[in-house]
């Protein structure tokens, strides 16, 4: 067990986040996507540090080697989440042109968020 560094309780080890106070009990959040198996893609490994300065991280991977590695700001992530909702949201049924709205949408802020 751990314990929350903001209120002292112990939280079972697989929490991201203290349930009670919402405390983020880890400096990154890490998630693994499988790769394309018809393209012979290797996976995605996604990292989102939580300290300063907060970023998502994408590493690229081919058996047990990072191939290529960036990193977003997290408006660019959030930007990124858009798109890729936007598709979801396109095959799912939605109209075109409501994603494509959308999509010029979520852009025109993330730049005046940049602007700021």
């Amino acid at each position: 067990m751990q314990m929350c560094t903001s209120c002292g309780r112990e939280v079972e080890p697989d929490f991201r986040f203290y349930p009670d106070c919402g405390t983020a009990l880890r400096r990154k959040i890490v998630e693994y996507f499988a790769g394309s198996k018809e393209l012979g893609d290797g996976w995605l490994r996604v990292s989102y540090y939580l300290t300063q300065p907060q970023h998502a991280r994408f590493s690229f991977w081919r058996s047990d080697r990072a191939e290529a590695v960036t990193s977003l700001p997290p408006q660019e992530a959030q930007r990124l989440a858009d798109f890729l909702q936007g598709i979801a949201r396109h095959q799912a049924g939605e109209g075109l042109g409501d994603s494509v709205r959308r999509g010029a949408r979520a852009l025109g802020s993330a730049v005046g968020d940049l602007g700021r």
